[in-house]
């Protein structure tokens, strides 16, 4: 009986195996250094994530949204201009508006609303103040 053909054919079995073993090796080398970059990524994400809570702790407040109504930036401007409060019939009179009821109560409700968003303040009642 000839062996050599069944030798020929573990060489060939062998070498086969060793490639497949090394092309293996390369891949998990390359998959570690891929896993490697991103642990290090992810590290650094953490490190960002507590500098940024860490930091808006120190961060002024964002001032809240004006409602969307053509009066509130004019309201606030009048309470720029003043450091004394004002009135509700105050700030109706300098928005131009006639001093009837209806018009001096929907601006006295802007005004609360302003208190509710902590842009104002009402000092006493219906004296309104820009917040210090």
């Amino acid at each position: 009986m000839n062996i050599q053909p069944l030798l020929e054919a573990l060489d060939l079995q062998e070498d086969a195996a060793q490639a497949l073993a090394d092309d293996l090796r390369a891949q998990i080398e390359d998959l570690q250094t891929r896993l490697r970059e991103a642990q290090t990524h992810l590290d650094h994400l953490t490190i960002t994530r507590k500098t940024v809570t860490g930091l808006a702790d120190r961060l002024p407040p964002s001032p809240p949204e004006l409602p969307d109504h053509p009066d509130y930036p004019r309201i606030l401007a009048d309470f720029n201009r003043t450091a004394e409060p004002l009135r509700a019939k105050d700030v109706c009179e300098a928005l131009g508006h006639e001093l009837l009821p209806k018009y001096v109560e929907g601006t006295r409700a802007k005004l609360k609303r302003l208190v509710k968003l902590g842009i104002l303040t009402e000092a006493d009642t219906g004296n309104f103040a820009r917040k210090q």
